[in-house]
């Protein structure tokens, strides 16, 4: 199986488009257009009956103490975890492609409202979730994609792993605010081919 988007080229920067954040030479980062990229995709195996898509930043630091700090820059040899920006379970095993804009186009405070995605699709909540939990004016569940918006303090490159997983079943069983967590444990076992396509991002102006 083969993925592929007109966004960006794989392993290349992800422009601003499909960012959650942007680079801001005062404020440092403002909000973006935050649109979800297009995706198409062939060689599909025979037995597929849904796909899964998510979206996973690994560069994320563990520790959130010193993130966006002026005084100090997070050295790139700090510790990282994974970040899931869309959990997107349930495409229809006939669909081939994911148009630009069509699950998120805009930022939207205090998150977006799920499962329910178009297309009859399932959308788990991103960790944009946790992140925003103790801010009054963002926090909410973040169903969906949203887009790259890593610390602009942070020394090392971030990289978003977009990953489709064909399914030998019709629909997976999460409901509710599923994490992305959720998903891989509900996608094991029933995976039969998987492509990735990968994105580079940044707001640290040192990081190229």
């Amino acid at each position: 199986m083969k993925l592929a988007t007109t966004a960006f080229a794989d392993g290349a920067l992800i422009p601003a488009e499909f960012a959650f954040g942007r680079a801001d030479a005062r404020a440092h980062v403002a909000l973006s257009a935050n649109r979800n990229p297009d995706f198409e995709w062939r060689d599909v195996p025979p037995a597929t009956r849904s796909f899964a898509l998510l979206c996973v930043d690994a560069d994320v630091p563990s520790k959130g103490d010193d993130v966006n700090r002026e005084d100090r820059e997070l050295p790139a040899e700090l510790a990282r975890v994974d970040f899931f920006h869309w959990v997107l379970v349930d495409l229809a095993g006939t669909r081939r492609a994911i148009a630009r804009g069509e699950f998120a186009d805009g930022v939207t405070p205090r998150g977006k409202t799920g499962p329910a995605g178009p297309g009859g699709t399932k959308q788990g909540i991103n960790d944009y979730t946790g992140w925003f939990a103790g801010d009054e004016a963002m926090r909410g569940d973040y169903f969906g994609y949203d887009g790259p918006c890593p610390p602009w303090n942070d020394a090392r490159m971030h990289h978003y792993r977009f990953t489709l997983y064909a399914l030998d079943v019709v629909s997976l069983p999460l409901d509710g605010p599923f994490t992305g967590a959720d998903a891989r444990a509900a996608i094991a076992g029933h995976v039969i081919a998987e492509a990735s396509v990968t994105g580079r991002y940044s707001l640290n102006p040192r990081v190229r």
